[in-house]
C-alpha cells in the first residue's frame, strides 16, 4: 500500500514537471519585433510656414495621404512641410517642428509616435478664437478619436471623430465649446495609429493677437512640473500671465503652487491652498516678483489634476506645458538655438552635441532648483547621455516671427510587439 502511495505521488510529480517544461517551452518560442515607429508631424495650414528639424539628411519621410507608401530621404536637415502632415522614420532621434505666421506668431512641438491619450491644456473657443485641433490617422485602416472639452462654465462634452486611413482632419476650436473662452482638451484613440495637434491662433478683426502649438501636457498627477515659462515686461493691453488648471475627477482639488527661480523657491501670496472645483477650467493671473527673465513651477495637488501656463512675450504669446521627468534620448536640432531650462533638487545632466561638421562636444549641467543653457547655433543632433533623478526640462526658442516652449521628452521610442507565430492546433485541434 505504501508503495503505490509512493508510486502515484512519483507519476504526479513527474506528470507536473514535464507539463511546467512544456509550457516554458512554448513560451520561450514566443517572438519579438523590437524597432522605432515613425513619428508624425502636424500639417500646415493655410497662410502657415512650417519646418521640422531631422537627424540626418538619410532620415526618411512619407506625407500623409499620399497614394505611394515609400518613404524618401529627406535629403535636408530642415524640412519644409507644405501642406499635409508628415510621417519620419526618426529611429530614436526625436524630430522638433516649427510653425509660424508671418509677422504674427511662431511656435513649436515635437513630433511623435501615437498616443492612446493626450491632453490638451490651453486654447481658447470664444469671439477670438482660430485655433485648430488637427488629427492625423497615418495608419491604413479608420481611426475613431473621443474628443473630450472642458471649460469655465458649461458642463464637460465628448465627441467622436472618425479620421479615414492615411489623411488628417481639423476641427475648430470654436465649434468644440462655442463661446469659452477657456478650454482643456482630450483626445482617446480609440483605434488606429492616431496623432494630435493643436494650434490656438487668435484674431479680433482684421488684427492678429498671436499664436502658439499647444503642446500636449502630463496626464492628470498630483505632482506637476512646469519647467520654463517666459517672464518679459507686459505689452500695452496685453493680457497677464495665467495658470490654468482642471480636476477632471470626481472631486474638488486642493492645489498649491511653488516659485522656482534663480532668486529661489517661494509660494507666492494666495498660492499655497487654492480649490479647483471638479470639471471646471480654473485660470489664475500670475505675477511672480522675481528677477530672471524664466521661471519654473512645480505644482502639487490631493487630487489629479492638468496645468499648463498662459504667458505673452512682445506681440506673440506661449503656453508652456506639465511634461514628465527628463530622460536619455536624443533630438534634433538643426536650425535651431533654444534656451533649455531644467527643474530639480539636484540638477545633473550631462549633454553630448553634434555640431556642423561632425564634431562632438560635451557638456555638464549642474544646480540646485533651477539651471539654463543654450544650445550653440551650429547644433545638429542633442543627446543626454545622463540625467538626474526627478529632473524635468522643456526650451524656450526664438524666431523673428515669434516665441514657443517646446517640451523636452522623447517623441521617437523604441517599442517591442509580439510577432504572430503559426499553430497547426488551430487547424487540428
Amino acid at each position: 500500500m505504501k508503495f503505490k502511495r509512493f508510486l502515484i505521488v512519483a507519476v504526479s510529480l513527474g506528470l507536473l514537471v514535464a507539463s511546467s517544461n512544456a509550457l516554458s517551452g512554448t513560451t520561450s518560442r514566443q517572438q519579438f519585433s523590437i524597432g522605432y515607429p515613425s513619428v508624425a508631424c502636424p500639417a500646415t495650414l493655410n497662410g502657415l510656414a512650417s519646418q521640422v528639424s531631422v537627424a540626418s539628411r538619410s532620415t526618411k519621410i512619407y506625407k500623409v495621404g499620399s497614394s505611394s507608401t515609400k518613404f524618401v530621404k529627406s535629403r535636408a536637415l530642415r524640412v519644409p512641410v507644405p501642406g499635409d502632415p508628415i510621417l519620419v522614420d526618426a529611429q530614436g532621434a526625436t524630430p522638433i517642428v516649427w510653425q509660424s505666421r508671418q509677422g504674427s506668431w511662431a511656435g513649436g512641438t515635437i513630433c511623435s509616435i501615437p498616443a492612446a491619450s493626450q491632453w490638451f491644456v490651453g486654447g481658447a473657443a470664444d469671439i477670438t478664437a482660430r485655433g485648430k485641433l488637427i488629427l492625423v490617422n497615418s495608419g491604413l485602416s479608420e481611426s475613431v478619436a473621443d474628443v473630450s472639452v472642458w471649460s469655465g462654465t458649461t458642463p464637460s462634452t465628448s465627441k467622436a471623430v472618425s479620421v479615414a486611413a492615411n489623411s488628417f482632419v481639423t476641427l475648430g476650436l470654436d465649434a468644440l465649446a462655442p463661446g469659452e473662452s477657456s478650454i482643456v482638451l482630450r483626445i482617446v484613440s480609440r483605434s488606429g495609429r492616431l496623432n494630435a495637434f493643436v494650434i490656438d491662433e487668435r484674431g479680433k478683426g482684421l488684427r492678429t493677437l498671436g499664436g502658439d502649438l499647444v503642446s500636449p501636457g502630463s496626464a492628470p498627477s498630483t505632482e506637476l512640473v512646469i519647467p520654463a515659462v517666459p517672464l518679459q515686461k507686459r505689452v500695452a493691453n496685453a493680457p497677464a500671465q495665467q495658470l490654468r488648471l482642471l480636476a477632471p475627477g470626481e472631486a474638488d482639488a486642493n492645489v498649491s503652487v511653488e516659485i522656482v527661480s534663480g532668486d529661489g523657491r517661494f509660494t507666492p501670496v494666495g498660492f499655497d491652498q487654492v480649490t479647483v472645483k471638479k470639471g471646471q477650467v480654473v485660470n489664475l493671473p500670475l505675477s511672480p516678483s522675481v528677477k530672471s527673465s524664466v521661471y519654473g513651477l512645480r505644482i502639487t495637488s490631493d487630487e489629479p489634476i492638468v496645468a499648463g501656463v498662459y504667458a505673452t512675450v512682445g506681440r506673440d504669446f506661449v503656453w508652456s506645458s506639465a511634461v514628465p521627468p527628463l530622460s536619455t534620448f536624443t533630438m534634433a536640432m538643426s536650425g535651431l538655438t533654444p534656451l533649455l531650462v531644467f527643474v530639480g533638487d539636484n540638477i545633473n545632466v550631462e549633454l553630448e552635441v553634434s555640431l556642423a561638421g561632425g564634431k562632438k562636444v560635451r557638456k555638464s549641467v549642474r544646480g540646485d532648483d533651477i539651471a539654463f543653457w543654450r544650445v550653440p547655433n551650429n547644433a545638429r543632433n542633442l543627446t543626454f547621455t545622463r540625467v538626474s533623478a526627478n529632473t524635468y526640462a522643456s526650451a524656450l526658442q526664438t524666431s523673428v516671427n515669434g516665441f514657443g516652449s517646446i517640451p523636452l521628452y522623447a517623441g521617437s521610442v523604441l517599442t517591442k510587439s509580439a510577432i504572430p507565430t503559426a499553430n497547426i492546433r488551430v487547424l487540428n485541434p
